[in-house]
């Protein structure tokens, strides 16, 4: 990755996490969960509202990094209005993408792309699937909280 994108990378980032998009309670949701990162602190709730299988409404609280807080910005307005099956085909390119197993060109992915150079440093990896794995969750209706604990793998 050149410098150059390299920092306007960081910058999209930085502005995220100092704006999240979507950092609130929706108070009703249908669907919830809880994931955590106990290597750096983050904390995540991710809340869903679904209008049959299309994510209506989709939001987060909680503390951690600023890549942790980027990611879950970014997650949450990326999946609004998309339906079950292309958040799930929109984790699963997340994935691939931080954990340096995505093939081709990231810029596609929109604002996903920043986090191509994740791979580059393992544990900050958790950081930004922290939320993507907790979104999953609560799509699949689960109430155990998500850990990043490598004794409790995700």
């Amino acid at each position: 990755m050149s410098a150059e994108l390299d920092a306007l990378y960081q910058e999209v980032i930085l502005d995220h996490n100092r704006k999240p998009k979507n950092f609130r309670e929706i108070p009703d949701a249908q669907r919830s969960a809880e994931g955590k990162n106990p290597l750096c602190g983050d904390q995540f709730r991710v809340f869903v509202n679904l209008e049959g299988d299309r994510i209506a409404d989709v939001s987060f609280t909680g503390t951690g990094c600023a890549i942790s807080r980027a990611s879950a910005s970014i997650m949450t307005a990326t999946v609004k209005g998309k339906s079950l099956d292309e958040a799930g085909s929109m984790f699963e390119k997340f994935h691939d993408l931080v954990t340096g197993k995505f093939a081709g060109d990231p810029k596609p992915l929109g604002q996903m792309a920043v986090f191509s150079g994740v791979s580059k440093y393992p544990v900050r990896v958790k950081c930004a699937s922290l939320s993507w794995h907790t979104l999953r969750s609560a799509l699949e209706g689960r109430t155990d909280p998500v850990t990043t604990d490598e004794r409790q793998p995700l």
